[in-house]
């Protein structure tokens, strides 16, 4: 069972990411942390869902970046975009970005964002999961072909920029934790760091 930090106003605040959309997230809680990466295998397993994907990646991340650093207050998150139970990861190149949009064209796709806090020192461990459910828009292949030329997102679980041009390809979202979909949720980010002896202000 979880128990709050002592004495962590002094404890450092690592953020285990390569993600640079991450760090431009946590960066608004005006704390000082620091970047490290995590170093972790993100294949799924056999027959793994979307969701436990998720929540295994960011547990995973967060654990690999504590153990080097167990006097430290660790975040983890991943970011598995889900189409009818099938995983959908970063594109990587136009080619698959075209084909991920064309599916998701006037569908619903789930986006599972799951986030891990620990210290090792004091064996605090918090996680939790913040789906965001997507609706797309029908699109056109002129419409994908325009946007990914315009902002290349491929990098990105689900080849679309919701913080950016990608909301036009959108009909609506559907979450409780608004950055989530960028890729960390911010108010359970808070309500975790807050368990953690950590607070913005």
């Amino acid at each position: 069972m979880s128990t709050p930090l002592r004495n962590s106003a002094t404890r450092p605040l690592v953020l285990g990411s390569t993600s640079v959309y991450r760090r431009e997230l946590l960066s608004r809680l005006r704390l000082p942390f620091s970047v490290e990466p995590p170093h972790v295998d993100e294949t799924p397993l056999p027959g793994e869902q979307p969701e436990a994907l998720a929540r295994r990646l960011a547990e995973a991340k967060c654990a690999a970046v504590a153990k080097r650093h167990p006097g430290a207050v660790v975040i983890g998150s991943d970011q598995v975009a889900d189409l009818d139970g099938e995983a959908l990861g970063k594109p990587g190149n136009h080619a698959n970005a075209l084909t991920q949009l064309s599916r998701m064209s006037g569908r619903t796709v789930v986006f599972h964002t799951a986030l891990a806090v620990m210290c090792e020192e004091t064996g605090f461990a918090q996680q939790d999961l913040a789906p965001v459910r997507v609706r797309f828009r029908a699109l056109e292949t002129s419409e994908i072909e325009a946007y990914l030329r315009a902002e290349q997102p491929y990098d990105c679980a689900g080849s679309a920029k919701s913080e950016a041009l990608g909301i036009a390809l959108l009909d609506s979202i559907d979450s409780d934790d608004p950055t989530a979909l960028v890729g960390l949720p911010l108010i359970r980010t808070c309500r975790m760091l807050r368990a953690a002896g950590l607070r913005p202000f």
